[in-house]
């Protein structure tokens, strides 16, 4: 095609791409949330954590990392934190060098294989090797994380503002429907290993680690093919990484303008500290604090990711009747009565096991919801003429990053200091009360009402 002329290859190479709006670009864009959600079901909530419990000790156990003492539950908790850190450092810069060379989609393809390789090598962490298993757990969240600064970014070129609400729930939706599946699978492996012929009681676990990477890294090819190279008017230009900077410090003075999105991410920031930390000890907490059995906890696990595609759906129809500020309100203030039920609950109780199943089924109703609704706002409140919409969702991210980096902290802290989980789940329903104020202040616009 050496005949052609630039602006022809340019043509022929864009003509076939989805246009904005297309439904088979949006399926494709939601489809990730079917590839990268096994990694924040099985590794993030449901079965690595209870794995990670057991193979370094049990309940209350102490472990040597790096020639310190830790309790096993605390080390997790730091682990996570420290992951999370390093996303914050990232995000920003990666994001700005994405936006200015049009290559968002190369970034997230980076941090999928990183992610989905580390899960996968997690097979290999059979607790004696804690080292192992801690460097493949934080890289794997790196690589989750960080995938989503970019994820998250195509929602605002892929979907007009009117269909942000209902475009962002079908990802998580999508998200809940393949993640619930895999985990039956490793639910099934898990509870029949004699029907595999396998005799270690800890390969079903591990076993379970491959496939997510596996499924995660496969399903994800399918986004990749339909979603745009670059965005308009990027070129490639020399001292890229500097330019990078420019572009984060040209969107660090344009927030100074925006109230209203500087208010949405103080509040998102507080109910986010309660929201993620939560979800990343769910299943701590009722292994180590109720003394659940593990089938039980991934019973509840399924329950809630069941009941959050209901969520999810719901509150959108919701937000299109009331508007995006009522509903997030509605959904905090679940969430802050939620936290308060969790540690209310008594392990000594005969129905302790029922009342949580109950609590995991309002828990489920507000997950999804809350995840979708303040992506769709976050998306409603950036300015529609903007282009670097990489740049600006590193600052979701990186908010969303540091509220967990401080929940998980808090945490780790709460249960080194009181040997407890209960006193750190009180003060995380604090977090949800005080976004849930911060929220009021928000004025309607355009699309947020």
């Amino acid at each position: 095609m050496s005949f052609l002329t630039k602006e022809a290859v340019s043509y022929l190479n864009t003509i076939d791409m989805l246009k904005k709006g297309d439904k088979k670009l949006i399926g494709a864009w939601a489809f990730y949330d079917w590839a990268n959600s096994v990694y924040s079901l099985v590794i993030g909530t449901a079965i690595f954590p209870i794995y990670f419990n057991s193979v370094t000790g049990g309940n209350d156990s102490l472990v040597t990392f790096l020639g310190e003492e830790f309790n096993n539950a605390t080390l997790y908790s730091y682990a996570l934190s420290f992951s999370f850190l390093m996303v914050v450092f990232l995000s920003p810069v990666l994001s700005s060098v994405a936006d200015y060379l049009g290559n968002k989609k190369r970034f997230l393809q980076f941090f999928c294989s990183l992610g989905s390789f580390s899960v996968a090598c997690l097979y290999f962490f059979t607790g004696e090797n804690i080292e192992i298993g801690i460097l493949f757990m934080v890289l794997a969240s790196i690589g989750f994380w960080g995938s989503l600064v970019f994820y998250n970014a195509y929602l605002v070129e892929i979907a007009h503002p009117k269909d942000h609400d209902s475009v962002s729930a079908k990802g998580f939706i999508y998200g809940y429907l393949g993640s619930v599946l895999l985990l039956l699978l490793c639910l099934f492996l898990q509870m029949n290993p004699a029907l595999f012929g396998i005799i270690d009681a800890s390969l079903p676990a591990r076993l379970s680690f491959l496939m997510v990477g596996l499924w995660w890294f496969g399903f994800a090819q399918y986004t990749f093919y339909h979603l745009p190279k670059n965005s308009p008017g990027k070129q490639l230009k020399k001292n890229i990484i500097f330019k990078g900077f420019k572009e984060l410090r040209k969107v660090l003075r344009e927030l100074k303008h925006l109230v209203e999105l500087k208010l949405f991410l103080v509040s998102f920031f507080l109910y986010s500290v309660g929201v993620q930390t939560i979800i990343l000890i769910a299943s701590l907490f009722g292994d180590k604090e109720l003394n659940l059995e593990t089938e039980k906890l991934i019973v509840t696990i399924l329950l809630i990711q069941l009941i959050a595609i209901v969520g999810a759906a719901l509150f959108s129809k919701l937000s299109k009747r009331i508007g995006n500020i009522k509903t997030l309100k509605i959904i905090i203030f679940g969430w802050g009565l939620i936290t308060v039920g969790a540690y209310m609950l008594d392990k000594d109780n005969a129905n302790v096991t029922l009342q949580f199943y109950i609590l995991g089924g309002f828990l489920g109703m507000v997950l999804g919801a809350i995840q979708s609704i303040s992506r769709s706002t976050y998306s409603k409140l950036i300015p529609e003429e903007t282009k670097d919409t990489a740049t600006y969702f590193s600052f979701y991210d990186v908010t969303e990053k540091v509220a967990i980096v401080l929940g998980t902290f808090i945490s780790g802290l709460t249960i080194a200091l009181t040997g407890s989980m209960k006193a750190s789940v009180l003060i995380l329903a604090g977090f949800f009360f005080a976004g849930f104020i911060v929220l009021s202040f928000l004025k309607k616009t355009k699309y947020v009402l």
